[in-house]
């Protein structure tokens, strides 16, 4: 199982949200670029990026920071937020972003996420983001009555390389991730699934991983806060 360290950017920031909520916002450090070098090198194979402004404006607004990062590491980075177009979608991977992910356009123009996968093999990712497993669109500000694991499916063959699951309630909050609806939405589809939200301590990690149909995992805070060691995570999952 892959751990993904997250940089959440907010006006050029790194920030983690408490819950999606973009007041409650804590900021963990305005050089964005070493804290990606610092990632990478304590042995992280990838980085997971979201441009938090972006996602609330429909189109990227955290682009220095994101460009930066990129200049900084070689390892391959998934960026998500404000990604609502095929030129933004081919922009971004042309700059060396080495996958997008459509969270809000999966719901709003699953034509293009179709057309994206099929444009860039392996390289487009589907964000759900939910509460009660509900889907939330728009940076999580909108609410919608379509159910999680029925947006995963209408995408099945649709070629996108991850989906990457956030509970909403967990995000931020470091409570744990939630393991159980995680593992439900793995294994009702083909798609690797990473989980998102919540996790706090190594021993999330493993909860994840001994599912064994969980294909990632996303860390934020608690590798901010030094709940968790990241060269310690990392070196636990592999020898798992």
């Amino acid at each position: 199982m892959i751990l993904f360290p997250a940089i959440d950017l907010k006006d050029g920031k790194c920030v983690r949200l408490l819950r999606g909520d973009m007041a409650a916002a804590t900021v963990f450090g305005d050089d964005p670029a070493a804290q990606a070098a610092a990632f990478q090198a304590a042995g992280c194979d990838w980085l997971h990026l979201v441009d938090l402004n972006g996602a609330f404006a429909g189109e990227p607004v955290n682009d220095e920071a994101v460009a930066a990062i990129l200049a900084r590491v070689t390892v391959p980075c998934q960026l998500g937020g404000g990604i609502r177009d095929l030129w933004t979608i081919e922009g971004w991977l042309e700059r060396g972003v080495a996958r997008v992910i459509l969270g809000t356009a999966a719901v709003q123009d699953p034509d293009l996420v179709r057309s994206a996968a099929r444009a860039f093999p392996g390289r487009v990712a589907i964000g759900i983001d939910a509460r009660d497993g509900r889907v939330a669109t728009q940076g999580w500000a909108t609410e919608t009555d379509l159910d999680a694991t029925d947006l995963a499916r209408r995408f099945q063959d649709a070629g996108v390389a991850a989906l990457i699951y956030t509970d909403i309630d967990r995000d931020g909050a470091m409570q744990g991730p939630n393991v159980a609806a995680t593992e439900a939405l793995a294994r009702a589809v083909s798609i690797p699934v990473i989980a998102s939200g919540g996790v706090a301590s190594l021993s999330d990690l493993i909860a994840l991983r001994d599912t064994g149909v969980i294909a990632g995992a996303i860390s934020g805070r608690a590798l901010y806060d030094g709940a968790l060691d990241l060269a310690a995570a990392i070196a636990a999952l592999r020898a798992g």
